[in-house]
């Protein structure tokens, strides 16, 4: 998994070598490999580490903490009062370590920052008082709970304002990397097999974990969620935990975005809900953001307040579709569903999914990397019953002059477009000048599995964007 991680791996190696002490803040959603990346990168280089205890009082806390320091050599068996006192003790541990960068790995740092322990302040005290006065520091700090580093660390406005040197969002792979994955661990998987992999999971490194290379593709999908102790049958609720001190209000907002492909706007979502969440909301929305859980897209022609929130977290819209509310008790159901209508359905939703977590591949593709450009969805809904409305998913908005509607279909092979989808095709441009006014150039990119079928109506198709195209680096 390193082996994708090579950017991120290089930063950190990089700061061993600075001339003066860093502070680092990892971030990212559970399981996104976090704690496997500063591990493999130090290996035995960490001069401290420690793990925050989940669900924890302060006086457990502190005696971890206690603990991790005399695992690396602090002598005595004094277990600290407070957090000030508990970074004096390592103050004093570390200034006995031999010359050179010392590098501190704390994980789980939220789950220290218990009820009235004045965590926060003593860890702006460490650092402020102490190791930013050195020039041999490197503090690595990460969580599973996103919203408290975002919040509380890379956002501080007290004393940590602006102390942190660095910050990594550690995304979850792509196609290419999970590609490089499932080559590293010798599953024998074709492109399309990982494709509908990462419909179903995305590009969490645990969940790809989880993959056993003597099953099959669907096999592997039913072992994972609908056999008996299947590993990420019950990750939903541990997911949302882990991230958010609060779960609940993220868990409605996911809900209910989950019920609307194209997503809502925060008006429609406040009205969908069953509390006021209130200025919250905000909070909710822009941490779910955070986490790479949603996409904010503001419609062509509209205004800020018309921001769109739309859910595109593959594992938990599969949640959603197969798991939550049902009783299944098949341990082959993946196996049986894939034969069935309801996968064509569902498959063709988690294609356009796809294509939205591989924008840059897909303007890669268009040989548009280079141009300032912006993506939407965009839909018209007319009030006069007899007047034809017309939806795009995707559309590229480019500062050239041009835009680009995206039509993404996925199928068994070639797509075969037919003269009455061409003539579909040809009445939702119109529709789209006409009700945008655009003064740009407009034209349809076909984003599918394998191509287009050769005939007379693609050749009406100006650009294709193929599945080798979404795995590119």
């Amino acid at each position: 998994m390193l082996a994708n991680r090579i950017k991120e791996r290089n930063e950190l190696l990089s700061l061993t070598a600075s001339e003066k002490s860093e502070f680092v803040a990892i971030y990212g959603r559970r399981r996104v490999g976090k704690t496997y990346l500063i591990r493999e990168t130090f290996k035995k280089n960490l001069s401290f580490q420690h793990t925050g205890i989940n669900n924890e009082n302060l006086d457990e806390q502190l005696l971890a903490f206690s603990n991790s320091m005399r695992r690396y050599g602090r002598r005595g068996k004094t277990v600290p009062k407070n957090w000030t006192e508990a970074f004096f003790m390592l103050e004093q541990l570390l200034e006995k370590k031999d010359v050179g960068k010392k590098v501190i790995f704390i994980d789980e740092l939220p789950w220290m920052d218990t009820p009235k322990s004045n965590f926060v302040s003593a860890l702006d005290h460490f650092w402020n008082g102490w190791a930013n006065t050195r020039n041999d520091i490197l503090l690595i700090v990460c969580g599973s709970a996103t919203s408290w580093i975002i919040s509380k660390i890379v956002k501080n406005y007290g004393g940590l304002h602006n102390r942190l040197t660095r910050q990594i969002h550690l995304a979850p792979f792509n196609l290419y990397e999970c590609e490089q994955y499932a080559q590293e661990r010798h599953l024998s998987m074709t492109r399309r097999q990982i494709l509908e992999t990462y419909m179903v999971i995305g590009g969490i490194p645990f969940y790809w974990d989880c993959l056993k290379k003597e099953l099959s593709w669907a096999q592997n999908i039913d072992n994972m969620f609908f056999q008996e102790n299947a590993p990420l049958r019950y990750e939903f609720d541990a997911l949302y935990a882990s991230l958010f001190r609060a779960p609940q209000p993220y868990i409605d907002v996911v809900t209910i975005l989950g019920t609307k492909k194209t997503g809502m706007t925060r008006d429609e979502i406040m009205k969908n809900l069953d509390r006021d969440l209130g200025g919250k909301l905000s909070d909710v929305l822009r941490h779910l953001d955070e986490c790479d859980f949603i996409r904010t897209y503001t419609p062509i022609g509209k205004k800020k307040k018309d921001t769109v929130y739309q859910l595109i977290d593959n594992y938990t819209l599969f949640y959603f579709k197969f798991i939550s509310g049902k009783n299944i008790n098949e341990p082959n159901y993946w196996s049986r569903t894939i034969t069935k209508q309801q996968y064509s359905v569902w498959s063709g939703l988690a294609f356009e999914r796809v294509c939205f977590w591989h924008i840059s591949q897909i303007k890669k593709a268009l040989g548009i990397s280079g141009i300032i450009s912006n993506v939407h969805s965009w839909v018209y809904r007319p009030k006069d019953e007899n007047e034809t409305g017309a939806q795009v998913d995707m559309l590229i908005d480019r500062d050239d002059k041009v835009i680009n509607l995206c039509e993404m279909k996925f199928s068994q092979g070639e797509f075969e477009l037919t003269e009455k989808y061409d003539l579909e095709l040809r009445n939702r441009m119109s529709i789209f000048q006409a009700r945008t006014k655009t003064r740009k150039g407009v034209s349809t990119v076909m984003i599918t599995a394998y191509g287009l079928k050769p005939n007379a109506w693609a050749n009406d198709i100006q650009q294709q964007v193929t599945m080798d195209d979404l795995f590119e680096k």
